[in-house]
């Protein structure tokens, strides 16, 4: 049984604590935020296509929030 890094365990509970959430990523500070963004580029989902798929949108996801945090969300609304 592989070993479960302390990298691993912070990237479950920021995940943890986004999914708990009907917010999302609102309830996350900027810096709780880049480093869930951190986290998640660093692990390889290469070997399942739908893993992949779902990473690069939750990747997304978080762009969204760290651009509405840092330049605002006054833009559109």
């Amino acid at each position: 049984m592989p070993k479960i890094s302390d990298e691993d365990r912070e990237r479950v509970e920021l995940l943890r604590l986004v999914s708990s959430s009907k917010n999302e990523f609102k309830e996350l500070t900027l810096e709780q935020l880049k480093r869930l963004q951190e986290l998640v580029e660093k692990k390889d989902y290469s070997h399942d296509k739908k893993a992949h798929k779902s990473k690069v949108k939750l990747l997304g996801k978080i762009n969204v929030r760290i651009y509405e945090l840092t330049e605002g969300r006054g833009i559109w609304g």
